[in-house]
Order: C-alpha cells, then structure tokens, then sequence
C-alpha cells in the first residue's frame, strides 16, 4: 500500500527525483537511490525515508514536497 501511495506522489510531483532531499545526511545513500535501477527506487527509498524531502502533503491526485502552503490555499 505504502508503495501505491509513494508511487501516485511521484507521478504528481514529477518524479522520484523530485521526492529525494538533496542535502540528506547520508550522501552514501542518496548516491545510491540516484543511480540504482528505476524499478528498484521506490522500495529504496521506502526503506530509507530519511531521503524524502517534508513534509508530503496530498490532496487527492495533487501532492506537494517540502513547505509550499501558497500551492495548499489554492486546493479545493
């Protein structure tokens, strides 16, 4: 289930690179999430959430990353 949600963020955002936090700790681990198989990212990093950039915010089929509450006042 957590995969479906990681997934329709993804597709809302434009891509899995959109979710990463570019200046995440581990820079070992961001590494490698960048450059492995697109087929093995999203159970990547849905092993390793300190990489997502917060806070993920949904509504409906539109999702955010990070803090953006100008985009939230225009949802219905």
């Amino acid at each position: 289930m957590a995969n479906i949600r990681l997934t329709s963020v993804c597709q809302a955002v434009g891509g899995y690179e959109k979710l990463i936090d570019e200046n995440c700790k581990d820079k070992d681990l961001l590494a490698l999430i960048k450059y492995i198989a697109e087929e093995d990212r999203a159970e990547k990093i849905l092993e390793n959430q300190k990489v997502l950039k917060l806070p993920i915010v949904r509504n409906g089929k539109q999702a955010t990353v990070g803090y953006q509450p100008d985009v939230w006042k225009n949802w219905k």
